[in-house]
């Protein structure tokens, strides 16, 4: 997709969370060079000026707002920051999880953070910004996941279930929001070198694997398969299943049969696109 048709189909304003670094500032990048506004999202408010600035010396304008996303209201206090912004684009970018622990190894209130990130500030901000573009009949949002999406797995038990909502949630919001010209990705990623699983990765000990997506290489591909949604798993074709039960060609194919077979139900009579 051209600077031009990135501009014309997803601005002129973008919501990226976790915009400070790493993958989030890569999109931001990315975004600012084809001419579309930023409203960058994190919790270090210095960090965000200093993406803030160089942005803006790109050519485009930004606003930032310090958040806790892991906090009760989160969603809301972005949407206050944005006004009334005409925002085309969210990239829930945030999420990750950085407790390194098993579920009963540490305090609840660590768990409950991560869950409101990935579940309630994540649902929040889909349905404010998603009704702008539901209305405009134009726009994106692309959730970042993991491949701990598929499943449980040993020592991120909260991280696994929150990433499968984020995975129910994007099928669910493709199925129902592209009859209305808004495109939906989950963008289920493996290991991405950035500044927080690097710090996992020397806090546990492990060596860092030379092998790892770089942030520049996920935005160019996000925002690639944004208009192909629901779901691309990183470096896999869409008809390969991979590390999932399934591919995502599969997927898709029941989310469109299932609402075909219930069009009946729910009083839908327009023509089901592929």
């Amino acid at each position: 997709m051209s600077e031009q048709d990135l501009a014309a189909r997803y601005g002129p304003w973008a919501v990226i969370t976790g915009a400070s670094d790493g993958t989030g500032l890569a999109f931001a990048r990315r975004l600012a060079q084809a001419g579309i506004n930023l409203i960058l999202v994190a919790r270090n408010a210095g960090k965000l000026s200093g993406a803030a600035a160089e942005l803006q010396g790109m050519g485009v304008a930004c606003v930032t707002a310090s958040v806790d996303l892991g906090a009760p209201g989160a969603a809301a206090r972005i949407a206050e920051a944005a006004g009334d912004r005409e925002v085309g684009l969210l990239i829930t970018n945030a999420g990750a999880d950085p407790n390194g622990s098993r579920f009963l190894d540490k305090e609840f209130g660590a768990w409950d953070a991560l869950v409101t990130m990935n579940v309630n500030t994540t649902m929040g901000l889909a349905h404010h910004f998603g009704r702008g573009m539901k209305a405009r009949g134009r726009g994106g949002m692309i959730l970042v996941s993991s491949g701990a999406c598929y499943g449980g797995l040993h020592g991120i038990a909260a991280y696994c279930a929150a990433k499968g909502f984020v995975l129910n949630f994007a099928e669910a919001l493709w199925a129902e929001l592209r009859h209305d010209g808004v495109d939906v990705l989950t963008l289920v990623l493996g290991r991405t070198d950035t500044p927080s699983h690097r710090k996992i990765l020397e806090e546990s000990g492990q060596a860092v694997p030379e092998d790892m997506a770089t942030p520049e290489e996920v935005a160019e591909v996000g925002l690639r398969q944004l208009p192909h949604g629901p779901i691309w798993n990183w470096g896999q074709p869409n008809d390969v299943a991979g590390m999932a039960p399934n591919s995502p060609d599969q997927r898709r194919a029941k989310i469109v049969m299932i609402e075909q077979m219930s069009a009946a139900y729910t009083n839908r009579t327009e023509e089901q696109p592929a």
